[in-house]
């Protein structure tokens, strides 16, 4: 099992969300071997407190001062309000995990209103990989924990989105019709690392528009998919109006991304970098709690920024390439968000092997760089 970068409270009750597969079950089983386990997943428990919420107090052992685990809380989102009455009552200390809080927001939107802190955990990265980092590898087959101890990372990848079809889609009824869904989360695909046209998307899988606009919010509410909006601090330009989309892992996206004869695989590899890149950025912003917001930076005359992240430490950009090869062009648009921003830190990250600058630019090997992002950030 790798060390994760996550920290958690030791004396207060708290959420941990994550996509399923990033390892949540492993983690708590690991750092909190004596604290009572309740798992949702198994049918007589789940039936037993879907019929009666309060049966969670017979549950637990009288006076008891460990902590109270119960995984996959949004399948029963009626036990916050127990939970709640419990820490008041009590003081016991709860650990909630979940692969979405769609279902707790609506039922308790404070999310025990203040009560229970929340956490996040996120596929592997690069630090907590450490030498069994390979970027080939990484680029492929993303951070998912099994995907390091599968014998078939492709195979793993494959029944990973089946299950979310399966198991979150359907038992959750987030959706009637899944084979518009199946073909909805190929065509966004094609979205990764793009400037979001809903319109295009629900035309390449023939779904209304509405619809296809609720599936990005089902895949945010899933912890699957994100939409990084624009960044227009200060604008001085005229820049693009529409949201970017991601997948949440490079792996997720290269099972969902089909390549056909005609299909350029350096777009793909573009996109899925870019993908391991933002992954990076989000879990290490989230970890070391840097408080930064994520964006990115485009113009009308398409001059980009891949990623930018705002917040009180100050702005960082970020573009990245595979390349191991640097022209000036590749720079143009790190350049002109500078002119804007002369404030911000800007880096490029490409494959080769030399750390340089232009100017105000830092230019980084991209191994070494994403295991040292927390010191980009501070």
């Amino acid at each position: 099992m790798y060390s994760r970068l996550i920290e958690a409270p030791k004396d207060k009750s708290f959420f941990l969300f994550g996509p399923r597969g990033t390892g949540k079950t492993t983690w708590v089983k690991t750092n909190f071997k004596s604290g009572l386990y309740l798992d949702l997943l198994e049918a007589e428990l789940f039936n037993d407190l879907l019929a009666n919420p309060q049966r969670l107090e017979n549950l637990i052992p009288k006076n008891f001062g460990d902590w109270v685990i119960i995984d996959e809380v949004q399948r029963i989102p009626e036990l916050l309000n127990e939970i709640h009455r419990l820490i008041e009552k009590y003081k016991y200390k709860f650990i909630l995990t979940g692969s979405s809080a769609r279902k707790l927001k609506r039922k308790g939107p404070n999310l025990l209103a203040g009560r229970a802190l929340t956490y996040s955990l996120h596929p592997l990265t690069a630090l907590e990989l450490g030498e069994d980092f390979d970027l080939n590898n990484f680029l492929k087959h993303g951070g998912l924990p099994s995907v390091y101890t599968e014998k078939d990372p492709k195979k793993y990848l494959e029944s990973y989105v089946k299950t979310y079809l399966e198991e979150e889609i359907q038992q959750e009824g987030l959706t009637r019709n899944l084979g518009a869904f199946s073909r909805f989360l190929e065509a966004a695909s094609f979205s990764q690392g793009s400037v979001l046209n809903i319109s295009k998307v629900a035309q390449d899988c023939a779904v209304e528009r509405k619809i296809v606009e609720n599936y990005f919010t089902i895949l945010e509410d899933l912890l699957i998919g994100y939409r990084i909006p624009v960044f227009t601090k200060r604008a001085k330009r005229r820049l693009a109006a529409h949201p970017k989309f991601y997948y949440f892992d490079t792996g997720l996206y290269r099972a969902l991304r089909p390549m056909g004869p005609l299909d350029m695989p350096e777009e793909a590899e573009g996109h899925a970098v870019e993908t391991l890149l933002f992954q990076e950025l989000y879990a290490v912003n989230d970890y070391f709690n840097l408080g930064y917001k994520v964006y990115y930076w485009r113009t009308s005359s398409n001059m980009e920024a891949d990623f930018v992240l705002y917040g009180e430490k100050g702005i960082r950009a970020f573009e990245i390439k595979r390349t191991r090869k640097l022209n000036s062009a590749m720079l143009k648009g790190l350049k002109a968000f500078l002119k804007d921003y002369p404030s911000a830190k800007a880096y490029f990250i490409y494959g080769g092997d030399r750390r340089e600058r232009e100017g105000d630019i830092e230019i980084l090997p991209m191994a070494s760089s994403l295991k040292n992002l927390s010191s980009l950030l501070s």
